[in-house]
């Protein structure tokens, strides 16, 4: 079984978000990808405090396949420098039904 690892990203706006979502779902690199529209960010960049709003998504995918979800997220990316954080999930603790279907439909490709 491989660990189960949602991806925190955050985009410009949620038309970016949609985009990076698809293209995720199409490569199979993700089994879902919540995007969570308007948030506010308060973050220091090049040496000042910058405010905006933002979209995030939790981009549901296994261990086996973080790297190449990240590789997608990047490749359209407008960011510079954009955010990505890998949050590993407790399978055990998770709803088993849950965890077998993330890894079923990004684990498809590999068979």
């Amino acid at each position: 079984m491989d660990e189960v690892v949602f991806l925190y990203v955050t985009a410009p706006d949620e038309d970016t978000a949609a985009r990076i979502a698809e293209a995720l779902i199409e490569a199979r690199a993700a089994a879902c990808v919540n995007i969570l529209p308007r948030i506010r960010s308060v973050y220091r960049w090049n040496g000042a405090v910058e405010r905006g709003e933002e979209a995030a998504m939790i981009v549901k995918t296994t261990a086996g396949r973080s790297c190449e979800a990240r590789a997608v997220v990047e490749r359209p990316h407008p960011y510079a420098t954009p955010a990505i954080a890998a949050l590993s999930i407790d399978s055990e603790k998770s709803g088993e039904k849950f965890v077998k279907w993330i890894e079923a439909e990004v684990l498809e490709t590999l068979s």
